[in-house]
Parts: C-alpha cells; sequence; structure tokens
C-alpha cells in the first residue's frame, strides 16, 4: 500500500508539474501572442506610414507629370503660334526696307516737270510706281489714313503741334511721312503734326 501512496503521490505531483508547465505555457502563449500581437500592429503602423509615404509619392510624380505634360501643351502652342507670325510676316523686313524706296518714289512724282519731253518719263516712272505699289499690297501692305483722325500714339508719331481753327485738340492735322500697316501689325508709324 505504501507503494501505490507514494505511486499516487508521484502521479499528484506529476500533474501538479504537468500543470504548472500547462499554465506557464499558456501564460508564454498568451505572452508571446500579445508581442506578437504588438509586433503585428507596429508593422501594420510602420506598414500604413510606409503605404502614405508612397501615396504621397505618387501623388507628386503624377502632379509632376501634369505639369511637365501642360508645359509641352503650352511649348507646342507657343512654337506653333510663332510659326504662323513667322510666315504672316517673313516678308516685314524686306518691306520695311522698301518703305523709304516708295517714299521716295511718290516725292519724285509730286515734283515731276509738267513739260511735254517730261511726260512720257514722269508717266513711265509712275507706272514702275504703281507697279510697286501693288506688290506690297499684295503682301499685306496698306498706307494709314491719318490726316482728320484722332491723335493715336499706336499708330502716329507726333512731330509737331500747330494751332489749328478748323481741327479740335488732338486731332492730326498734317502727314510728314506716311505710316504703313503690314496686316495688322503696325509697320511704320506715321510722322504727323497734331493740333492743340
Amino acid at each position: 500500500m505504501k507503494e501505490e501512496q507514494v505511486q499516487d503521490s508521484n502521479e499528484i505531483k506529476d500533474q501538479a508539474i504537468n500543470e504548472n508547465q500547462a499554465a506557464d505555457e499558456a501564460e508564454a502563449a498568451q505572452d508571446n501572442g500579445s508581442s506578437a500581437a504588438e509586433e503585428t500592429f507596429e508593422e501594420a503602423s510602420e506598414s500604413g506610414e510606409s503605404v502614405k509615404r508612397l501615396q504621397a509619392l505618387a501623388e507628386e510624380h503624377q502632379a509632376r507629370a501634369l505639369r511637365v505634360q501642360a508645359d509641352y501643351d503650352n511649348f507646342r502652342r507657343r512654337t506653333l503660334k510663332e510659326k504662323e507670325e513667322l510666315a504672316q510676316y517673313a516678308t516685314s523686313k524686306l518691306v520695311n526696307e522698301l518703305l523709304p524706296v516708295l517714299d521716295n518714289f511718290e516725292r519724285a512724282l509730286a515734283t515731276a516737270p509738267a513739260s511735254a519731253d517730261s511726260e512720257a518719263f514722269s508717266k513711265g516712272v509712275n507706272m514702275i510706281f504703281r507697279q510697286l505699289e501693288g506688290v506690297l499690297k499684295s503682301e499685306g501692305l496698306t498706307a494709314m489714313e491719318t490726316v482728320g483722325q484722332p491723335f493715336n500714339p499706336e499708330y502716329h508719331q507726333a512731330i509737331m503741334q500747330v494751332e489749328s481753327d478748323e481741327h479740335e485738340e488732338g486731332i492730326v492735322t498734317e502727314e510728314v511721312q506716311k505710316g504703313y500697316l503690314l496686316k495688322d501689325k503696325v509697320l511704320r508709324p506715321a510722322m504727323v503734326k497734331v493740333s492743340m
């Protein structure tokens, strides 16, 4: 019987030890579970921050790409407009250099002598002048109408103010040198006298 009691007490001890071990293991598992949960939470928060950083970076890159695309569109439109203007006003330099020739033709015709000998010569010069004028008009050159118009600094260059009974103040009374427009752009402003 003693043996049985010893065996029973050994079994009880073993059982108590097993229970303690099970409790320790359960406690350790609980600690491990909570630390695993904490690690999972930390990983999730780190991954959430990482996701936020990546989203911010993606938004920044998308905004940059949109700006580059907008800059390219603006550049393309600007170069297209410059090409159109260049084509439209490509002759402006040549026309501008021909304006003094046109002025000299007008002066020559205004001072041509009225003798019978020079009439044929004057008629020939007049034909050449009309031909040159026609070519320049076909390129878009037009003379400004200035006399009687209000003074406009965009189109007129005032060289003198004169007293005038016929015109109100600020009206162009006389044109000293013609002004010209090439299509819709001022090629040369008219030199004028303005009433005061």
